[in-house]
């Protein structure tokens, strides 16, 4: 098994900014650029410029309406379309025990979060004291995002076609990874496989997990679903996204 991925988990509980861009002064009459962060914006910039059907639609959610539905639909017998499973939501969570300690290391983690998504993330925060950990309640552990409807489907194109590929010695995710009412879990070892990152500019390394949230109530449901976007389970060849 890859040592970038790890089976199963939990949804965690909490990456470095750019530098400064650089540029002359406008012409006369030309509009204003922004300035700050020009690396950085870059990225985030490209974020949302994954592929697209003709009418804009991210390219993977016009193939599961259009292809992947009415398959599902067809191979378990589901009367009524609104029973057949689709994605929700997907949620990435960085936990950091050494939040509170480090806060450079957090502002990282979050900026990572919002390259790697195209969208913000928050801070997650202690809702009771452990003594044993020396924790105290709103005391901060990490970073999370949760990811629907257009930037989900394009977060989850890029990490298939882009991120996957990069990882070591890879040999599939694994199947069993659903808690049983139809949602995937597993977890990732370094921020390092996603395109986004700056090598050279990362505070510290660190992983994440990773929850894809279905409306099957099935795992069966959830895995046919998974399987047909493209997912790349261990043992098996993914399906190829016209």
């Amino acid at each position: 098994m890859a040592d970038e991925i790890k089976e199963g988990g939990k949804e965690g509980k909490g990456g470095k900014g750019g530098k400064g861009g650089k540029g002359g002064q406008p012409a006369k009459g030309a509009p204003a650029q922004a300035s700050g962060k020009g690396k950085d914006k870059d990225k985030a910039a490209a974020v949302d410029h994954a592929p697209k059907a003709a009418d804009g639609v991210p390219r993977l959610q016009d193939f599961y309406h259009k292809t992947v539905a009415p398959k599902l639909q067809k191979e378990f017998g589901l009367g009524n379309p609104h029973q057949v499973p689709r994605l929700e939501k997907i949620v990435l969570n960085v936990g950091m025990g050494d939040a509170s300690k480090n806060p450079k290391a957090l502002e990282a983690a979050v900026e990572e979060l919002g390259l790697i998504t195209g969208q913000k993330a928050v801070v997650t925060r202690a809702k009771k004291a452990i003594a044993n950990f020396g924790l105290r309640a709103g005391m901060p552990v990490g970073a999370t995002v949760t990811l629907r409807g257009a930037r989900m489907y394009e977060f989850l194109d890029r990490f298939i076609t882009l991120a996957i590929p990069r990882i070591r010695d890879f040999r599939g995710l694994p199947s069993r990874s659903f808690d049983g009412r139809g949602n995937y879990t597993f977890g990732i070892r370094e921020q390092m496989i996603f395109p986004e990152i700056d090598f050279d500019r990362v505070e510290k390394i660190h992983g994440m997990d990773i929850t894809i949230v279905t409306s099957a109530t099935r795992d069966d449901l959830a895995l046919g679903l998974l399987r047909e976007l493209g997912w790349p389970f261990r043992g098996e060849t993914p399906q190829r996204v016209a």
